[in-house]
């Protein structure tokens, strides 16, 4: 991985890179956060063109959890055409399997404790259901676990 960050470094030198504990883009830092302690090379590299991705999409917020994994699919996307750049294949059922986390924490949240419907999202911490009226609040963190909190009135 050292290689390929050095050459990232060098084509991209408005990205800050910074040594951590996981990968993740900041904007608010202008900073791809990568981590060294792999026993993993390719998915590390794999990871940081992907976190890299999202600084060169300009990605720096969502507003619902379907944008959410717009925002990684095109990521990915984009990692996919650096990789090429870099001499490097990313292998395709990894892509799916880090997008299917997204999709089944989406699923989780917007399934209704109720009635067990898909339902839809009417703010950034509110589900509502279709079906049932259901409504309930979901953490505005995208990685912990996806509590959702009933009880809400639908006027």
């Amino acid at each position: 991985m050292k290689s390929l960050l050095n050459r990232l470094e060098v084509d991209y030198p408005n990205i800050n890179f910074i040594e951590g504990d996981t990968f993740y883009w900041s904007p608010k830092d202008q900073a791809v956060t990568y981590t060294e302690q792999s026993t993993q090379p390719d998915i590390s590299d794999w990871s940081l063109l992907h976190e890299v991705s999202h600084a060169l999409l300009g990605h720096s917020q969502y507003k619902s959890d379907f944008e959410l994994v717009q925002l990684e699919t095109e990521a990915w996307q984009c990692a996919r055409k650096l990789a090429d750049k870099y001499g490097i294949k990313i292998s395709p059922d990894h892509i799916q399997d880090c997008l299917d986390t997204y999709r089944d924490w989406l699923h989780r949240r917007s399934t209704c404790p109720d009635c067990g419907i898909v339902s839809i999202q009417e703010d950034p911490s509110t589900y509502r259901c279709l079906n049932c009226k259901a409504a309930w609040q979901v953490s505005s963190s995208r990685f912990c676990r996806p509590y959702r909190r009933r009880g809400l009135k639908i006027k």
